[in-house]
């Protein structure tokens, strides 16, 4: 029993240093719980562990996609992103890239903040930049996403707010279960759309759909490995 509190005790030390958070020694399960159960696939992360891949899909009225990136180090991922863009009738590719600005844990909650690019296989000037975050407990989640998109033809942006609440908590490796509200914008549609999203993930999956009849289907599936 000495030898595991020693271990803790070490381990609470070196989270304090390290996501600077004042952690009271009772603390340090339950942040360990949180960081696995929370950060772990609660959200359709941007970057994954250390040496860690993901792929993505991502469907709506305006395109389809799909995301395979790697991430190096936690602090950034490296991907390409194939999309075949029913608005502009055109396909193509990005070469992206997402980089974690900042990052707060607490013994109850945690906190991103992204920025992401992509260059288009149709040269330089097509890209995208922005940002989007998240914050998060075990019961809620926040989050929001800015785009903005530059080609030949039109640039436009893209934003969204999204919160939501589990009706239960279940235990890391659990299948779990969100209720969401989504609310976005596209300014080539020129207006706000929002929904219900349903958000379920077990392990390294995760599947999120929602629906709206000017918008129609918004999904997003993820597999990390």
């Amino acid at each position: 029993m000495h030898k595991k509190g020693s271990v803790l005790s070490f381990i609470r030390i070196l989270l304090n240093y390290v996501v600077c958070v004042n952690i009271p020694p009772m603390g340090i399960k339950k942040l360990l719980f949180l960081i696995l159960a929370v950060s772990s696939v609660a959200e359709a992360r941007p970057i994954s562990y250390s040496g860690g891949s993901t792929l993505m899909s991502h469907s709506d009225n305006m395109r389809d996609s799909l995301y395979l990136h790697y991430s190096p180090t936690y602090k950034y991922s490296l991907g390409l992103e194939a999309v075949k863009d029913d608005f502009l009738s055109s396909n193509y590719s990005y070469f992206r890239l997402t980089y974690l600005l900042n990052r707060k844990n607490t013994q109850y909650s945690q906190r991103n903040l992204y920025f992401q690019s992509g260059v288009s296989s149709k040269g330089i000037e097509n890209k995208f930049y922005g940002l989007h975050g998240d914050w998060e407990t075990r019961r809620w989640f926040a989050g929001f996403g800015y785009k903005k998109v530059e080609n030949e033809i039109i640039d436009f942006e893209d934003q969204y707010l999204q919160i939501g609440l589990a009706p239960y908590l279940g235990e890391y490796g659990d299948f779990h279960t969100w209720i969401m509200v989504k609310s976005k914008k596209n300014d080539l549609l020129n207006n706000w759309s929002t929904f219900p999203v349903l958000k379920f993930f077990k392990g390294n999956f995760l599947i999120e759909f929602g629906y709206n009849d000017r918008t129609e289907w918004d999904s997003h599936l993820m597999y990390r490995f």
